[in-house]
């Protein structure tokens, strides 16, 4: 459903999130080795959320990425899914035509406009504090061991 990229955004964020509440800024290499994610991509998806804010960068011998931890209530999977992968996830077809619409729907058109809306509302209705918070309690984990 979600490109590689974003699937690997969205692992990083709640990573950085989680160590920012704790105080502590994360390094690429860190992030890519708790999120089982190559270490160059990882680093390409972190500058691409911080060229649009929604992560910070700091550079230097104490540096690494951080979130705000005001901004950690705020911030909802759409946002991290529309910086990486943009809004196609809401508009495409379920089949992969091009020009499936309402004048010209494919076999799955109405079934999967329903899939989209509920989609839609879980990404802008979950934030990385409840993403973080589940994690913490132990009843989810970001990389299989």
């Amino acid at each position: 459903m979600f490109s590689k990229a974003c699937e690997y955004a969205i692992r990083a964020m709640i990573y950085i999130a989680k160590n920012s509440l704790e105080g502590k800024r994360v390094n690429p290499k860190e992030i890519s080795a708790e999120i089982n994610s190559p270490q160059a991509f990882t680093a390409k998806i972190l500058q691409a959320l911080v060229r649009k804010n929604v992560v910070k960068s700091i550079k230097g011998a104490y540096g690494g990425f951080e979130i705000d931890k005001e901004n950690i209530p705020k911030i909802t999977l759409s946002i991290i899914v529309e910086t990486i992968d943009g809004d196609d996830i809401y508009k495409g077809c379920g089949l992969g035509l091009q020009r499936c619409n309402e004048e010209n729907p494919c076999p799955l058109h109405d079934r999967f406009t329903e899939v989209r809306h509920s989609l839609r509302l879980m990404l802008e209705n979950t934030t990385l504090e409840v993403l973080v918070d589940q994690l913490e309690k132990g009843n989810t984990v970001l990389k299989l061991t």
